[in-house]
Parts: C-alpha cells; sequence; structure tokens
C-alpha cells in the first residue's frame, strides 16, 4: 500500500488545481478497487457539508448520507453507514494541521478489510492537503463552499484569514467570523513559529468595505513586523502608526495581541482596545482583565507595554469581539454579562473548532434568530500542556 499512496501522492500533484476531485477518484478507484468516491466541503458557516459536484459520482443526496457526514466531520473519525444495497461507504475526515475541510467518501464493492481502512484514512490526508493547495489556485472549492454571494467586503476579510484552525501537540485553536457572508471589520489572525503562537483579534472601525480595508492594512502590517522577526510591541507598533498617517486618528482598530510559548504556556499580551478574553477553567468560567492601552491608529507614535499571564494543561481560552461580548438585542442586557458564560460551559466537551460554532449558535439564538448587528468573532483556544522538544 505504500507504494499505492505514493502513485496518488504524485497524481494528485500532477492533477490540475481545478482536477484535484476527479485526480483522486481515479486513483482511489484504482488502488482500493472502489466504485466512486464523492467530496463533501463545509460552507462559510459550517453549517453544512456540500459536495463538489463530478458526473462520475455516486449518488449523494439523501438525509443518511448527510447523516453520516456530518457525523464524520464533527468527530474527525472515519465512519461507515449510509450504504446502497451490497456496497460500503467509507467517510473520512479531510484535515489538514487541524482545519477541518470536508468529509471524503469512498463507496467500496464490499466490507474493507483493516489494511483498506487503514489505507483510506492515508489517501483522505492526502487528498486534504492537495484540497488546501489547490484552494488558491481555483474558485472551484470556493464555490461549493459558499451558500449564498459574499459581500465585497467579507470576500476580503475571508481571503485574509489563516484558516479556521490549527492543531499542535500543546494545543488546539479555531475561530469563527459572523456575520460569514457579510462581516466587514472584525477579523482574526495567527501563526505558529519556534514552538511560540501568535493570535490577534480585531474590532475594526467602521463598517462595510471601509472597514475591510482598514483591517486588511492593519492585519499586513502587524505580519509584516512579525515576519521581520519583531515581537509584539512592534508588531502592535508598526500597526498602529501605519493606521495613524493613513488616516490621521480618524479610524482606528481595537486590537489585542497574543504569544503563548508552547513550552511553558506563558502568554503575552498587548491589548489595544476591546476584544475580550474568557477563561474556563474546569467548570468555572473567569474573565481575564488586562490593561486596556490605546487601539491601532488612535495617536501617532502610540507605545504600547506587554501584559504577561499562565495558563494551565487543561485551560480553555475564548477571545470574542464586542460583536459577542456587548451584543444587546432589543435592549436586554449584554451577552457577555452571563449568556457568554453559559456557552462557554457547554461548549467543555467539544474541540475548539465545535466550540466557536456553539457559541455564535448561541449568539444568533440571543438574537431571537435576527440578523446580527454587529460584526461578531470567537477565538477558542484550548492548552493541553507543553510541547516537547526533546532531541535524540
Amino acid at each position: 500500500m505504500a507504494d499505492a499512496l505514493t502513485g496518488i501522492s504524485r497524481a494528485l500533484r500532477e492533477a490540475p488545481p481545478d482536477r484535484v476531485v476527479e485526480a483522486a477518484d481515479q486513483a482511489i478507484r484504482s488502488v482500493l478497487g472502489a466504485v466512486g468516491t464523492a467530496v463533501f466541503v463545509a460552507d462559510y458557516r459550517i453549517n453544512g457539508l456540500w459536495p463538489v459536484l463530478d458526473s462520475r459520482q455516486p449518488q449523494v443526496a439523501g438525509q443518511a448520507v448527510q447523516s453520516m457526514v456530518q457525523r464524520c466531520f464533527s468527530s474527525q473519525q472515519w465512519v461507515r453507514g449510509g450504504e446502497p444495497q451490497g456496497r460500503c461507504r467509507l467517510y473520512l475526515p479531510l484535515t489538514v494541521w487541524g482545519e477541518r475541510l470536508g468529509v471524503l467518501m469512498v463507496e467500496l464493492p464490499q466490507a474493507p478489510s483493516e489494511e483498506v481502512v487503514a489505507a483510506a484514512t492515508d489517501i483522505a490526508g492526502e487528498v486534504a492537503m492537495a484540497l488546501r493547495a489547490a484552494d488558491r489556485e481555483t474558485d472551484r472549492y470556493r464555490r461549493a463552499r459558499r451558500r449564498e454571494r459574499l459581500s465585497m467586503a467579507a470576500e476580503l476579510q475571508w481571503e485574509l484569514l489563516p484558516g479556521r484552525g490549527i492543531s499542535h501537540e500543546a494545543f488546539q485553536l479555531a475561530g469563527q467570523l459572523e456575520p460569514a457572508y457579510t462581516v466587514s471589520g472584525d477579523h482574526f489572525d495567527w501563526s505558529l513559529n519556534d514552538d511560540r503562537l501568535t493570535v490577534t483579534v480585531l474590532n475594526g472601525d467602521t463598517i462595510g468595505l471601509a472597514a475591510a480595508l482598514l483591517t486588511a492594512v492593519t492585519v499586513n502590517a502587524m505580519r509584516n513586523a512579525r515576519r521581520s522577526g519583531g515581537g509584539l510591541v512592534e508588531q502592535a507598533e508598526l500597526a498602529s502608526d501605519t493606521v495613524y498617517y493613513q488616516h490621521r486618528g480618524h479610524r482606528h482598530v481595537a486590537t489585542v495581541l497574543l504569544e503563548l510559548d508552547c513550552t511553558t504556556g506563558r502568554v503575552r499580551a498587548v491589548d489595544a482596545g476591546s476584544p475580550h478574553l474568557m477563561r474556563l477553567r474546569g467548570g468555572a468560567v473567569t474573565r481575564l482583565v488586562l490593561e486596556q492601552q490605546l487601539p491601532l491608529g488612535m495617536f501617532a507614535e502610540t507605545r504600547y507595554d506587554l501584559q504577561e499571564f499562565d495558563l494551565d494543561p487543561g485551560d480553555r481560552l475564548f477571545v470574542v469581539s464586542d460583536g459577542v461580548w456587548g451584543a444587546d438585542p432589543s435592549g436586554r442586557e449584554a451577552y457577555g454579562q452571563r449568556a457568554m458564560a453559559r456557552s462557554m460551559r457547554a461548549t467543555r466537551l467539544q474541540p475548539p473548532s465545535e466550540a466557536v460554532g456553539t457559541v455564535m449558535r448561541e449568539l444568533q439564538a440571543f438574537h431571537a434568530d435576527a440578523d446580527l448587528r454587529d460584526d461578531a468573532v470567537v477565538v477558542c483556544l484550548d492548552w493541553h500542556g507543553g510541547a516537547d522538544r526533546t532531541d535524540g
């Protein structure tokens, strides 16, 4: 099977980016003797998984198939079910570095052996990696993810994202933007370098396309400083100066910048505005209050100070924008006063990729299913404990 897996990897690399699904189908049929395959991708709200259609696909409609696809996606484990008579269907998660892309369905003429299941699991990993790479070269998979047209501001925001999740031996991280198809100013970013995870959450000023452009400038200024070796203070100060000299204080961006040491759990932070931090430790929810400094871009040559706190193994940290914390539909108390803590506790048994969706659904219910009045960002970080980097 090792040689076959190498052949599949080669076939995927050599396929045009918009034909990865077809290349995978042909290779899987050849290697596993499959009678059909289907690829499902998650939509922008992660409310459903949708087939990347191809004329050679088996019938993939129906509640039974969708149930199996959702079960596989949520559990991140292969499952079997939803089968036509005399055949077997395997559903395998398509995941890259902790980012859940979708599900691969493989239809076989008979029940598979353990070896075939193991091979199918490895193949799904290869397909996921190919889809992740191809996504920047074709619109096909993004079109399959869209249930409606994105606003121009949302187009910019989704293009700017680093991804929607990442896993590491020391942590798991996930984030979600809402309203997914019209989000404008709120955003998150992250990067893992040398066992240090940098996470930023932004509350953009103004609305619509102007907000998205302001956020894009801010994020890229912080990335420029980070990629040049600058720490959190340098990232905040370069972004602040960039925004100020473009808008002269008329526009600013409330931002929190965090850097997690993956070996110790020590977190450095720069709080430049209004995103809020909540920690779930055991069953207790605590708001982590940092010293708020000026939002980025409010004044020229603003200087920022670092603060620090520690995470214990098993801690869960939520970072949310004002659109979550301060939501107060119909004059009710703000979501962050009590409802946010209830939502966090409800996620205790869920991985971060599921937890961000739970909080967003609870927020939508808090709004009585009306459209959100403001952009909303939820980022969830689980700290497992120090990464083991002992060599030899």
